[in-house]
C-alpha cells in the first residue's frame, strides 16, 4: 500500500484536500484527531502532558484546552519540543496501526494528514508528499477567521511553523489552495491525487 504525507501550512487547506481525496474512495487519516484522541481524560498522555504543563491546560471536565497549551508552547522551542516528546510516538503508533488495517483491507493507497510532518521529519516515513499551500495574506486571513484571532496572532502561529517555500521544497505534489473549493477540487485531480 502507497503510504501518502498530506501537510501545509496552518490554515492553507488541508482538510479540504483530505475531504477530495475521501470522496474519491482513498482512506484519509487525521493526525489532529489522533492527537485530539490520545489525550482523552485518563490516558496516559495526558497526565504525562498534566505533569509537565500544569493541570492549568485542563478544563473543569478533565478536557485539554487546546488553546492554553498552544499559548504555552507557541513562543518557547523546548516546551513545544517537550509537548512533541511525549505526543507523537503516540499519534504515530496510532497512526500506523491504522496504515496496517487499510492495508489488510486490500487498500493500494492510504493518505495521512498532518500539519507538522515536515517539521517534525516524520514526512520520511510516508513514499510520496502533498503540501497544500496558499499565498501569505490568504492563510492570515483564514486563520484570523478560523481562529478568531487577531492579525498579529496569526502571524505569531504562522511563524511558528515552517515556512511554506521549505514545505514545497520536500513536496512530491503542491496544491496551491489560494482560490475557491471549484478551483481546489480541480487543482487537486490535475496534480495527479484522483
Amino acid at each position: 500500500m502507497k503510504r501518502i504525507g498530506l501537510s501545509g501550512g496552518i490554515a492553507c487547506g488541508k482538510s479540504s484536500v483530505a475531504r477530495i481525496l475521501h470522496k474519491k474512495g482513498i482512506p484519509v487519516v487525521d493526525a489532529d484527531q489522533v492527537a485530539r484522541n490520545i489525550v482523552e481524560p485518563g490516558s496516559p498522555a495526558l497526565l504525562e502532558l498534566v505533569q509537565e504543563f500544569g493541570s492549568d491546560i485542563l478544563d473543569e471536565n478533565g478536557l485539554l484546552k487546546r488553546k492554553t497549551l498552544g499559548s504555552i508552547i507557541m513562543n518557547d522551542k523546548n516546551k513545544r519540543a517537550r509537548l512533541n516528546q511525549i505526543t507523537h510516538p503516540k499519534i504515530r503508533a496510532s497512526i500506523f496501526s491504522t496504515l496496517q488495517k487499510w492495508h489488510s483491507q486490500g487498500y493500494t493507497a492510504g493518505v495521512v494528514e498532518a500539519a507538522l510532518m515536515v517539521e517534525t521529519n516524520s514526512h520520511t516515513l510516508y513514499d510520496a508528499l502533498i503540501i497544500v499551500t496558499c499565498t501569505p495574506q490568504i492563510q492570515i486571513e483564514r486563520l484570523m477567521a478560523r481562529e478568531g484571532f487577531d492579525q498579529e496572532t496569526a502571524k505569531t502561529w504562522i511563524r511558528s511553523q515552517l515556512p511554506l517555500t521549505e514545505k514545497e521544497k520536500l513536496a512530491d505534489v503542491i496544491i496551491d489552495n489560494s482560490s475557491d473549493q471549484e478551483t481546489l477540487e480541480n487543482s487537486s485531480m490535475k496534480n495527479g491525487t484522483s
